[in-house]
């Protein structure tokens, strides 16, 4: 499934950079960018979309008081604020009105994508369930953690490091079964729609955590790289 993110950021340079960090994860696409609020707004009469990446201050109309119109017209979707403004005022405003996170300019590709993670994983979790009880409240409420399931390779429930995400390991883990070979970080990357540098950082907590195996290769006729085997035992 692909996810339709609406950007709305005045500044080109950022609105093009965002879109770039969108599109580097094959779960979303761009619909549009919108330059203000009041743009955004307009588009959403007539067009969907499930995540709107929505920057706080921009002329005509701001992503605050943006924000509080959405909610008025039962828009129903979510939000992740982009800001340079790191007022707690502005945070708390924006945390009433149920954004799904909050991203201070400038930030790093990698917490770009934990933010998108969030996102797909809430609605991973909303999608799982028929009747509601209060695992999977919890459970919808923490992101979608705890849905590992029996032979996942991830475990309910768990509080994993920062940065790492339990459907992206999931993911990760599930890719690295089938193989049968060594892989370097590239080769993962490519296969699971990820970066490089975000493969690089799970495979490192896979490997401490004993599922999966390092070896250097140095016959690369350059520099040596990193190659990953996945091998099911867990440390204790």
């Amino acid at each position: 499934m692909s996810y339709k993110v609406l950007i709305v950021e005045d500044d080109p340079m950022v609105a093009m950079i965002n879109e770039q960090y969108v599109c580097k994860n094959k779960q979303f696409s761009v619909c549009t960018i919108c330059r203000n609020g009041q743009e955004a707004l307009d588009y959403l009469e007539d067009n969907k979309a499930d995540l709107i990446i929505l920057d706080v201050y921009m002329p005509i109309l701001d992503g605050v008081e943006t924000l509080k119109q959405l909610r008025q017209h039962k828009c129903s979707a979510d939000v992740i604020m982009v800001t340079a403004a790191n007022d707690s005022k502005t945070l708390e405003d924006t945390m009433h009105l149920g954004v799904i996170d909050y991203l201070i300019k400038p930030f790093a590709y990698e917490r770009f994508q934990v933010a998108l993670e969030k996102f797909e994983a809430k609605k991973i979790a909303l999608k799982s369930v028929s009747v509601l009880d209060q695992s999977s409240v919890d459970s919808i409420i923490n992101n979608g953690r705890g849905h590992g399931g029996q032979g996942s390779g991830a475990e309910p429930g768990k509080d994993y490091p920062k940065g790492i995400q339990e459907k992206t390991l999931l993911h990760i883990l599930s890719y690295l079964k089938e193989q049968d070979s060594w892989l370097n970080g590239d080769v993962i990357a490519e296969n699971v729609g990820l970066s490089a540098v975000t493969v690089r950082h799970y495979m490192n907590y896979i490997v401490n955590t004993g599922k999966a195996s390092e070896s250097i290769n140095y016959e690369t006729g350059g520099r040596p790289c990193v190659l990953y085997r996945y091998n099911g035992q867990e440390r204790s």
